[in-house]
Formats: C-alpha cells, sequence, structure tokens
C-alpha cells in the first residue's frame, strides 16, 4: 500500500470512528495535508457511517480537486484556513459535537473538568454559527484558534488539529468527554476545575504519541 493510500484508509478509519462515538453525523469532515498545498478529504455528498477510500478525494486549497470522484465538502476552506495559517499542522477535524456545542449556545466556558480534557484548555470560541464556507471565514476561525489543539464555534461545532490525523482524532474525542463531564457535574452543582499546577502537569503527563496512539486504538478496535 502506497503512503498516501495509507492515509486516505486513516482518514476514513478516523471518520467512522468519530461517527461511531457520535461525535461526528451526516455532516463533518476530517483532512490530511499533503505536502504545503494540498489534502486529503472526505466528499461532501458521501454517507460518513459508510465510508471507503473511494470517498476521499485530494484537493488543494482552493479546492480544486486533483484525484477522486467526487467534491469536497463545502467547507473545505476551514482546513484550507487552518493549514495556511499553521505550518505545524498536519490534520484536521471538523464536527458538529452535541455537549460541546451545548457549551456555546448558552455561552458557558468550556471547563477543564477532566484530565484528558483539560489539554485543549483554553478553549478560544468563533463567535459566529455561520458555516465556514468562504476565505473570510476561515480565515476568521484561523485567528481565533491561533495557537491552540482546538476551538468551538458558537451554536455550531467545533475543530480540534493535530500534527497527524491520530492526534486531531484523539483531541476531538477527549474534548468532547470533557464537555459531557461539565454539563452533567453542572446538573449537580459546581464541578471542580482543575488549577494551573493541576493543568500544567496534566500537559507533562498525558501529551504523548503513545497515550494519544493507545487512544487510537481503542476506538479502532470498536470498528
Amino acid at each position: 500500500m502506497s503512503e498516501i493510500e495509507s492515509q486516505k484508509q486513516q482518514l476514513v478509519d478516523c471518520i467512522l470512528m468519530l461517527e461511531h462515538a457520535d461525535i461526528i453525523d451526516y455532516n463533518g469532515h476530517a483532512s490530511i495535508r499533503i505536502g504545503a498545498d494540498q489534502m486529503l478529504i472526505n466528499i461532501g455528498s458521501c454517507q460518513r457511517s459508510r465510508l471507503t477510500v473511494d470517498d476521499v478525494c485530494r484537493i488543494d486549497m482552493g479546492g480544486n480537486v486533483l484525484e477522486g470522484k467526487g467534491k469536497p465538502p463545502l467547507e473545505f476552506h476551514l482546513h484550507a484556513g487552518i493549514y495556511r495559517a499553521r505550518t505545524d499542522v498536519g490534520a484536521v477535524v471538523h464536527a458538529h459535537p452535541k455537549w460541546s456545542t451545548f457549551l456555546t449556545m448558552v455561552g458557558q466556558e468550556y471547563l477543564p473538568v477532566f484530565a484528558q480534557g483539560s489539554l485543549v484548555y483554553p478553549m478560544p470560541v468563533l463567535d459566529s454559527p455561520n458555516s465556514i464556507n468562504n476565505r473570510t471565514m476561515a480565515d476568521r476561525l484561523a485567528a481565533t484558534l491561533k495557537d491552540r489543539p482546538a476551538a468551538l464555534m458558537k451554536s455550531h461545532g467545533a475543530v480540534t488539529v493535530g500534527k497527524n490525523i491520530v492526534e486531531a482524532f484523539v483531541l476531538a474525542n477527549y474534548m468532547e468527554e470533557n464537555a459531557y463531564r461539565q454539563y452533567m457535574a453542572q446538573q449537580i452543582g459546581k464541578p471542580y476545575r482543575f488549577n494551573e499546577q493541576e493543568l500544567a502537569l496534566c500537559r507533562e503527563k498525558l501529551w504523548s504519541e503513545s497515550l494519544f496512539t493507545r487512544t487510537w486504538d481503542h476506538f479502532h478496535a470498536q470498528l
């Protein structure tokens, strides 16, 4: 299997796992950067729950299809904008996770209440529910994200980024699990939020390629 074919399969696995975990639905997309100015991304019309490598296309940053049988999602701009702004990013996940989005609907800050979820804290929020389907909105999102690994979009969804698709996938899961625990804890009382020392310890211990791989493998085994 060529490297490109392997990356396509990894992208397919990522989206299938996100769908299985109820983080991605009939919409949403993930991408892997190819070189400086291309990406692999799932086509917009695909069924996320039945994705195959035939549903992945290769495009340039302008959305022109270089390889594949379908068109990219309208929000390919989201991915292109982040790749333009962040040379350190090798993969992007955009989804509409329920619990994380609930927080933005009521203006509730994402709090570090769960060790793994603290890795994406503090969480910037794009103050617009608009689709990221043009360069202007993509640049706004990239400016909101800055150098962070994740951002929320008000009443819309979330984006996570990583040096590879494993990292971007795992952070999406950590973010949504943290939001779920925060929401549920708030039904009982005021949840405990990690202090600065605890946040530093979490990052030191949990920001680990081996732990990211273990989390990926956990979800992959469920496919």
